[in-house]
């Protein structure tokens, strides 16, 4: 199902044997926009300290009761190499982090999971074991490369049609299946006085983290005419072909769509160090 990221935030992480803390913050990959971590405030339990729990640990979330359980203990947790949430969280860092849980890394393969399309393909493999040690030492990944990015730091960012500014961004909405990010839901009232729209992530061209601005291949008109969404009703994918068809363009769910492709990549401006 699509869910809103502003509303995974405050969510309980459980462990097999006890809560962690709960949802701060999460980090998606400027390649992909696909979610990597949850950044968990841990509260008094580890004095205020901040934690990464991959997708990859996440099982079965109680969407109701608002907790996402993962596979993992407490102490594992507690003993995790310490990350600085604060500062721009390197290759290096996630290469550590993720061969302290034995995971697998999410880049380099041709899934946006790396070796897979979602995060739980990574463990229901019988030979998965031997192709994730494969994966693990093919790539040595450079210290300073930084490709995360925070939800909260995205929120309120500026849309920039071909022709001019559209609004702001005023929520992300995420695949909870493959946790990728899937629309933007942006806020037009600056501009005309209108309504709500999403515009995929797959459809934006250019993202200056500086300016705090995406520029996305669509004329203002376009925007202005398109499906109007509404927050209070669930997103369906019948609303979504409606919204792919107004704009011309395949849906991630078709073949087509499915196809990742490398001439419309995000072309990064600036600095690649990662903005709260």
């Amino acid at each position: 199902m699509l869910r809103n990221v502003r509303n995974l935030l405050g969510f309980a992480i459980r462990a097999t044997d006890g809560v962690i803390g709960t949802v701060d913050d999460l980090y998606f990959d400027d390649q992909d926009w696909t979610i990597r971590y949850f950044v968990v405030n841990t509260g008094s339990w580890l004095t205020g300290r901040k934690v990464l729990v991959s997708p990859i640990a996440v099982s079965s979330p109680a969407w109701i009761t608002r907790v996402l359980p993962v596979a993992l203990t407490k102490a594992q947790v507690e003993h995790s190499p310490d990350i600085d949430t604060r500062k721009p969280v390197s290759r290096q860092n996630e290469t550590d982090y993720l061969g302290y849980y034995g995971h697998s890394h999410y880049w380099g393969g041709s899934g946006v999971w790396g070796l897979g399309a979602y995060p739980g393909s990574l463990t229901t493999d019988g030979h998965m074991e031997e192709r994730v040690k494969a994966h693990r030492t093919s790539e040595t990944p450079e210290p300073d490369d930084y490709h995360l990015r925070s939800s909260n730091a995205v929120i309120g960012h500026h849309i920039e049609a071909t022709d001019g500014n559209i609004g702001h961004v005023e929520d992300l909405i995420l695949d909870d299946h493959t946790w990728t990010i899937r629309y933007l839901i942006v806020d037009t009232s600056n501009w005309w006085g209108g309504q709500r729209v999403l515009v995929a992530t797959r459809w934006i061209d250019n993202v200056s983290w500086a300016e705090a601005k995406n520029s996305v291949d669509l004329t203002r008109q376009a925007v202005k005419d398109a499906p109007p969404y509404d927050p209070a009703a669930p997103l369906d994918r019948q609303q979504e072909q409606d919204i792919h068809e107004h704009y011309d363009r395949p849906g991630y769910w078709t073949a087509k769509g499915s196809r990742r492709h490398s001439s419309s990549e995000v072309r990064r401006q600036g600095s690649n160090v990662h903005q709260r």
